[in-house]
């Protein structure tokens, strides 16, 4: 059986207690299901579980990252037969420690991250790498402690940095909400016959594809890449893509799409390649299910770009 995993990210005093501890007390959510909360860091406000709306909530306190192993989540989640996880997870920890220790039953259904809209951008500078693995895969991004003075356009700006995908909302002193409504229009015609990307918006481009993949299916696309190939391919099909940096050097990965392409045995891995071609949706082994397969319909090899290594922003 699935364990659903409700997943609370953000640095200390981001507001992610006050925000469990008032979801626990509503019976809309903690009505009757045993719960396994895990605590991963104290900060001020401490927990008061004679609060919550159903005694079935066993609270764990974890005071340092190397704990998290799947022996003791598991024993954890078994001593109090919780049918669902809670996590408020320590800002400062690498979140692939949780997600490589998680029990296969284990699922994150609901991640967000939470963070004092005063303090923020002084963390995106100083701790980029730690922001940014928290952006990666949420759902929801809430500035708390906003005020008229507050920078929304640079919140947006951080968040967007890593995220097209995240909702974010912003909670003033006086507890009302407002939601972004910033608009990020893609800097490409998606209705051209021919969508082009300039090279300096690769990175905008492809993670719009893996997240919207369905609005270029057909689509005709157009665009400078670095050629990847693997001995296990097919001799028709290489990889074309481009290095995209998120947040530092440190996280720098290569973002390709499969093509298949007649002339596919004349490219070598690191040629500079501009593909023109159809986009379909298909099963691919690279993939081991079906993703994005370009049918190119025009290459030339090239020199290389003026930067190698792409960006969102």
């Amino acid at each position: 059986m699935d364990i659903p995993v409700y997943l609370f990210t953000g640095f200390l005093e981001s507001g992610k207690t006050t925000f469990i501890q008032e979801t626990l007390q509503d019976k809309r959510f903690n009505s009757g299901d045993s719960t396994l909360l895990l605590v991963c860091e104290e900060g001020e406000i401490e927990y008061e579980p004679e609060l919550f709306s159903n005694d079935a909530v066993k609270m764990v306190v974890v005071e340092d990252e190397c704990v998290l192993t799947e022996a003791n989540l598991t024993l954890w989640q078994k001593e109090c037969n919780a049918k669902r996880v809670i996590v408020e997870y320590n800002g400062m920890w690498q979140l692939k420690t949780l997600f490589e220790n998680m029990p296969k039953e284990w699922i994150i259904y609901q991640e967000m991250t939470f963070a004092n809209a005063t303090e923020y951008p002084m963390y995106n500078r100083n701790m980029r790498s730690l922001v940014a693995e928290k952006l990666n895969g949420c759902e929801l991004v809430v500035f708390n402690r906003c005020d008229k003075t507050t920078n929304k356009e640079e919140l947006h700006k951080i968040v967007r940095s890593v995220s097209r995908k995240a909702d974010i909302a912003y909670e003033f002193r006086d507890n009302h909400v407002e939601y972004d409504d910033i608009e990020d229009p893609l800097p490409f015609d998606i209705d051209a016959n021919v969508i082009e990307i300039a090279d300096d918006d690769f990175a905008i481009w492809y993670y719009d594809l893996m997240e919207n993949t369905k609005r270029y299916v057909g689509k005709t696309i157009e665009f400078l890449g670095l050629a990847a190939k693997d001995n296990k391919m097919p001799c028709l099909e290489f990889a074309i893509g481009r290095h995209i940096m998120t947040c530092c050097e440190d996280d720098i990965q290569y973002g390709g799409v499969v093509a298949q392409w007649e002339s596919a045995n004349e490219v070598k891995t690191a040629d500079w390649i501009r593909v023109k071609g159809k986009l379909k949706m298909e099963f691919n082994e690279l993939y081991g299910q079906k993703g994005p397969v370009l049918k190119i319909i025009e290459a030339k090899k090239s020199l290389p770009p003026a930067k190698r290594v792409v960006t969102l922003y």
